[in-house]
């Protein structure tokens, strides 16, 4: 049993780290940062959970099996490839797709580029998760 002190932290502390993976995944296309710093940066958040509570109650957390978070992210990643060789460009080329914004606005930006990060955060996310919950005894 961990400390009632790294408990209560613990609760802040793996919204605030969560959020800064976030902000680590959306900064990376321009800046450093990308989907593989934020995917570990998020691990790193369940692994202080596990640490303050229990092995059980991350999982529970987690809410999906981090083999099938893997898998869904690498998935995600190859699918990114898929727009640019239907228009003739070779795979993993950067498209984006405007969503929204009215006459004369190009609107939100949405791009390849970041559902390959997406995928590889999922990715690296479940890849961590799995070795860890596999070699953490409770």
């Amino acid at each position: 049993m961990s400390s009632v002190i790294l408990q209560g932290a613990t609760r802040l502390l793996v919204a605030l780290i969560l959020l800064f993976s976030v902000y680590m995944l959306m900064r990376g296309h321009n800046l450093p940062g990308g989907g593989f710093i934020a995917g570990l940066i998020a691990s790193a958040a369940f692994v202080l959970y596990a640490l303050a509570w229990s092995l059980q109650e991350a999982r529970a957390a987690l809410r999906v099996s981090p083999v099938k978070l893997a898998a869904i992210g690498a998935l995600l990643s190859l699918a990114s490839a898929v727009p640019g060789l239907l228009k003739g460009f070779p795979p993993f080329t950067g498209l984006w797709l405007f969503i929204g914004g009215g006459e004369g606005e190009k609107g939100i930006p949405i791009s390849t580029v970041l559902l390959f990060d997406v995928g590889i955060y999922l990715a690296v996310l479940g890849a961590v998760l799995a070795l860890f919950f596999t070699i953490e005894v409770d």
